[in-house]
């Protein structure tokens, strides 16, 4: 089954019993900080960090390789009448994803990891701008959570990717197995 066929298939279960989907919890944490402009929401899934985004008065771009998940995106943002241009993209093709070509005041990733990303995340956030990850990582409490280590980072792998930018918070949560970072580009 090829990712898209895949992801599909997760997405158009997820859908069933979904009312509204939600923002990650720790994204919301920085609302404080999040007073629009342009947002990327790369792998955006069922949109909730992108809808959050576009509520914070972000005019959103929202990719995935799911049509379905692009699909609902596009009718909640059209329900809601929110500032959201969402996309079917594959992000492991860096040949072609027009998002390259902008600049944005944030970059969101959420639970997909491909470390050829982070240098154009690097290049296309704007200066001042900010950057929030959290992915899976490699840690002895999760071992048998049915995620190859190919998908999780390596422990303070956020933090040496991108040391030399204004850290706000980073945290790695051994009983979730997840590795968090909101960071500032100066």
């Amino acid at each position: 089954m090829d990712s898209k066929t895949k992801w599909n298939n997760k997405y158009k279960e997820r859908m069933i019993d979904l009312k509204d989907p939600i923002p990650n919890p720790r994204l919301e944490n920085f609302s404080g900080y999040l007073n629009g402009g342009t947002a990327l929401d790369l792998a955006c899934g069922l949109g909730g960090n992108s809808l959050f985004l576009a509520c914070m008065n972000y005019h959103v771009q929202a990719v995935d390789i799911s049509d379905v998940a692009i699909d609902f995106i596009k009718e909640r943002a059209a329900q809601n009448h929110l500032k959201i241009q969402a996309e079917v993209c594959d992000l492991t093709d860096l040949n072609n994803p027009n998002w390259t070509n902008h600049t944005y005041d944030i970059i969101v990733i959420s639970y997909y990891l491909d470390r050829s990303l982070f240098p154009i995340v690097k290049s296309v956030v704007k200066e001042g701008g900010y950057f929030f990850m959290e992915t899976f990582y490699q840690s002895p409490g999760t071992e048998n959570q049915g995620v190859s280590s190919q998908y999780k980072l390596l422990p303070n792998e956020l933090l040496a990717e991108f040391g030399d930018w204004t850290i706000h918070f980073f945290e790695e949560n051994e009983s979730a197995g997840r590795q968090t970072i909101f960071c500032q580009r100066e």
